[in-house]
């Protein structure tokens, strides 16, 4: 009798080994190309590796597992390295970080970095996914100093966080899509002509002229566009929520809680009047201490419920950013469902 009941015992630890191990099949439908990780148990010590270790041209994903670790690399994925999917063990725990700036001498040029030339990191090849990654540049409060450098269309962060000071976010001509992300900084930390769709993030200031200096096209209908996001910060009254890099930047706060970091006039011409009439800041019910519609400056528009219908995922990001727009319907979650 004790045989037959180990026996059934043995029996149902396997079948239920079996059903866990089916569920967990069943939940991942893909597989990691590359594992990185720093005590040798994977394929590549650093991310550098792996990226260069992606196929050219690649039509197919290619699926990279990072495990905890920081990371102190300057990390460059190339144009020619399409459809890279870049996934962290967790992402307060996997840190791709760097600490050049603007004025840091080049030990191969002699000169300085300069601003874009300063990224930890730089996204150059199109279709790029990161989820639970931390992306940052380490050097502190010195100017400027990218933390990320975006300059591949079709770009996806979901659940990753961007750390520095000035200028922590850079977006080239293209489309990115940021879902559940941090990103913290001071001066100017998201900034560049790129169509980004913010959707349910928080962004810290540590102080600065401000959040956002977009420096839209003219023909680019799209700019930044925040929706459900928080605005956190270290301080009151320490920053407006963006100035114009150049006359045409287009940046709209939707349904964004807003702290008492935010200036009540709200927004900076960057001192030049004549950007008022060119630059298209708008914000549709902004909510907290930092959301003082009284007292915004007048150049800026309130959206009507009506305007807001356009600022949908779908239609912000539907076209390039050519000249004139060329439309093919993008959507992000595509990439997001098949990597969850």
């Amino acid at each position: 009798m004790k045989k037959i009941t180990i026996l059934k015992y043995i029996f149902l630890c396997l079948m239920v080994s079996h059903s866990l191990l089916s569920q967990i099949t069943k939940s991942k439908k893909y597989k990691y190309n590359f594992i990185v990780a720093q005590d040798g148990s994977g394929d590549y010590k650093t991310v550098q590796e792996a990226f260069n270790a992606v196929s050219k041209l690649n039509p197919e994903r290619t699926v990279i597992f990072v495990k905890k670790g920081t990371y102190k690399e300057v990390i460059t994925l190339e144009a020619d390295k399409n459809n890279v999917v870049l996934i962290g063990e967790e992402a307060d725990k996997v840190i791709l970080t760097y600490d050049n700036y603007s004025s840091k001498i080049n030990p191969l040029t002699g000169k300085g970095y300069g601003t874009s030339n300063s990224s930890s990191c730089f996204i150059i090849g199109t279709g790029f996914y990161a989820k639970n990654i931390t992306f940052e540049n380490s050097s502190g409060p010195v100017g400027q100093a990218l933390a990320i450098n975006i300059q591949g269309d079709k770009a996806v962060f979901v659940n990753c966080k961007f750390l520095g000071f000035q200028d922590t976010l850079y977006g080239a001509d293209c489309r990115q899509y940021f879902k559940d992300c941090y990103i913290e900084g001071s001066t100017d930390f998201i900034f560049g002509s790129s169509t980004a769709f913010f959707d349910h993030c928080t962004l810290h200031t540590k102080g600065g002229s401000a959040i956002t200096a977009a420096s839209t096209k003219e023909h680019v209908n799209f700019g930044y566009v925040f929706n459900n996001c928080k605005i956190t910060g270290t301080g009151a009254d320490i920053t407006t929520l963006g100035r114009p890099w150049r006359p045409y930047a287009a940046v709209a706060f939707i349904n964004t809680e807003m702290s008492d970091a935010v200036k009540p006039s709200g927004w900076n011409n960057w001192g030049k009047t004549e950007n008022e009439s060119t630059a298209r800041y708008s914000e549709y019910k902004s909510s907290g201490r930092g959301a003082n519609a009284d007292e915004r400056v007048k150049w800026m528009k309130i959206l009507t419920l009506d305007d807001v219908k356009l600022y949908s995922i779908a239609n912000v990001l539907k076209t390039v950013n050519a000249n004139p727009p060329v439309a093919d319907n993008w959507n992000p979650n595509v990439v997001i469902e098949t990597y969850k």
